[in-house]
C-alpha cells in the first residue's frame, strides 16, 4: 500500500516536471539524481534511466562543474543561482550554452534534503549572437534587414561622390551613425565630421554657430569666432534636424550650397565653403515645402541623393541582433556579465511598437543592466510598462517563444519572395541549407 502510495507520488511529480519547458533534475545529500524531466533529456541527450541514480557531474557535465557548482554553492550558502551562463557537453559530445538557476530542496518540516536545478537552452540565442560575425554591419550600424541592406549596398557609393545627401527618418533611427558612415567612407574622411543639432540652437545662435563672427560683429564680439563651416574645412558637416531651420536661416544655406561661400556676422567678404554637406530630418520636408514652410529651392538642393531610414517598427527582424550588440556594448562599459535576454524578455521586445526607435531600445537594456547583476535579463528587469504581466504581450500566444519569433520572421520572408528560398536566404543573412535546415526544424512549409 505504502509502495503504491510512492509509486503514485513519483508519478505525478514527473508529470508535473515534465510539463515544464526548462531542464529540471533534483539531486539528494550525496549528489546523487533523484528526478530528471523530459526537458532535461532532450537538451542533454541522457535518458531519465541512465540520469537517475547517477551523480549530478557524471551526467550534467556543465563548464562550473569541477571549480564552481552553483548548486554546491547554493546548498553552502543558502542563496539560489539565478540565470548562470554556462555550457554542457551533451551525449554527442557537444557542447551546448545554457542559463541555470539553482534552489535547495527542503521537506516538509523545511529540512534541507538536497537540491534543485533548472536549466534552459539558449542555443537559439548563441546562433544569433553568430550572426553577428557576419556581414549585417556597415561602421557602426548593425542591421540584417532587407531595406537596410539595400541602403548599405549603396552607401559606398553615395559616400565616394561629393553629392550633398539627405537622410529621413524618425527619431531615433540612427541618422548620424548613416552620416558618420559616409563621412569615414568618403575621400574626406581624414578631415573633421561637424555636427550641428539645428533644431537644439534659436535662430541667431544657430546662425553664428554655422558661420562664425568677425571681432566687433555685435558688444560681446571680442575676438573672431571661426563657426561651424569653418572648423569643417575640407571634411563633412552634418546638418541635423535640418526642417526646424527658420526660413531667414533657411535663404543662407541656400546660398552656401548654390555658391559654396558663406559671410560670417560682421564681415565683409565672403569666404570659401570646402565642405561636404549631409542633412537630416524627422520631418517629411516634401510636405513642408508644399505647406510654405521650407523652401523649395534649398529642398531640391540638399535632396541630392535621399537615404530613407526605416523605422525599428519596420524591421523588427532586427531587434535580436541590436540587443545582443547593446548588451555586449554596456558588458564592457559596467564591467558587468550578462549573457543574454530570456525568451520571455525577447518576446516582450518583438511585440513592442517602439516609436523612440533604436535609441529607445538602448534606453531599455541600460535599465535592464541597472536591475540585473549577472547571468539574464528578466522581465522583472524591463521597465514597468515593458513586463509581460502588464502589457499586450500577455495575450499573444503566436510569438511565445524565441522558436515562435524565429519561425515567424521566416515565414514572413518566404511570403514576401512567394516561397523561393535562394532569396529567402539571401535577405536573411544565411545560407539556403541553413534556411532548409531551419525550415524542418520549426516545422516551416512552403504552400
Amino acid at each position: 500500500m505504502i509502495s503504491r502510495s510512492k509509486q503514485g507520488i513519483e508519478s505525478e511529480r514527473d508529470t508535473i516536471l515534465d510539463s515544464i519547458a526548462d531542464g529540471v533534475f533534483t539531486v539528494d545529500s550525496e549528489w546523487r539524481i533523484t528526478s530528471f524531466n523530459r526537458a532535461a533529456e532532450d537538451i542533454t541527450g541522457i535518458t531519465r534511466n541512465e540520469a537517475v541514480g547517477s551523480r549530478c557531474c557524471d551526467v550534467f557535465k556543465a563548464s562550473i562543474c569541477e571549480n564552481d557548482c552553483a548548486l554546491k554553492r547554493t546548498l553552502e550558502t543558502g542563496r539560489p543561482v539565478i540565470g548562470k551562463a554556462v555550457f554542457i557537453i551533451d551525449a554527442e559530445g557537444n557542447k551546448v550554452p545554457i542559463s541555470i538557476s539553482t534552489a535547495i530542496l527542503k521537506d516538509k518540516h523545511g529540512a534541507a534534503i538536497g537540491g534543485v536545478e533548472t536549466f534552459r537552452d539558449l542555443s537559439v540565442v548563441e546562433d544569433l549572437r553568430k550572426e553577428l560575425t557576419r556581414k549585417f554591419t556597415f561602421g557602426d550600424i548593425i542591421s540584417k534587414n532587407h531595406k537596410m541592406q539595400l541602403l548599405f549596398d549603396i552607401l559606398p557609393e553615395v559616400a565616394e561622390s561629393e553629392s550633398t545627401v539627405l537622410i529621413e527618418g524618425e527619431s531615433g533611427t540612427g541618422k548620424e551613425l548613416f552620416a558618420r558612415a559616409i563621412h569615414n567612407l568618403s575621400l574626406r574622411r581624414k578631415r573633421p565630421l561637424v555636427t550641428v543639432n539645428c533644431g537644439a540652437l534659436p535662430d541667431t545662435l544657430l546662425e553664428s554657430e554655422l558661420f562664425g563672427y568677425k571681432a566687433g560683429a555685435f558688444t560681446d564680439a571680442k575676438k573672431d569666432k571661426p563657426g561651424r563651416f569653418a572648423l569643417a574645412k575640407g571634411g563633412t558637416i552634418f546638418l541635423d534636424e535640418i526642417g526646424d531651420v527658420s526660413p531667414a536661416l533657411q535663404v543662407r544655406l541656400l546660398r552656401v550650397l548654390q555658391d559654396r561661400t558663406y559671410e560670417p556676422l560682421g564681415a565683409t567678404e565672403p569666404v570659401q565653403a570646402d565642405v561636404r554637406v549631409v542633412a537630416a530630418t524627422n520631418k517629411d520636408l516634401s510636405k513642408l515645402v508644399d505647406e510654405g514652410q521650407f523652401r523649395q529651392d534649398l529642398y531640391y538642393r540638399i535632396n541630392v541623393v535621399k537615404l530613407a531610414i526605416p523605422p525599428l517598427r519596420e524591421r523588427m527582424d532586427d531587434v535580436p541582433l541590436l540587443v545582443e550588440r547593446l548588451i555586449a556594448r554596456f558588458n564592457r562599459l559596467r564591467g558587468k556579465d550578462i549573457s543574454s535576454v530570456s525568451p520571455e524578455v525577447l518576446a516582450a521586445l518583438m511585440n513592442h511598437s517602439f516609436p523612440g526607435n533604436v535609441r529607445e531600445l538602448e534606453n531599455i537594456i541600460e535599465h535592464a543592466f541597472v536591475l540585473c547583476r549577472n547571468g539574464l535579463i528578466m522581465p522583472e528587469h524591463l521597465p514597468q510598462n515593458m513586463r509581460p504581466e502588464t502589457s499586450k504581450m500577455a495575450q499573444t500566444s503566436s510569438l511565445a517563444n524565441i522558436q515562435e519569433i524565429e519561425a515567424h520572421f521566416i515565414k514572413e520572408a518566404l511570403r514576401r519572395h512567394d516561397g523561393n528560398r535562394s532569396v529567402t536566404a539571401r535577405e536573411l543573412g544565411i545560407h539556403k541549407t541553413t534556411l532548409w535546415r531551419k525550415m524542418k526544424r520549426l516545422g516551416i512549409t512552403i504552400t
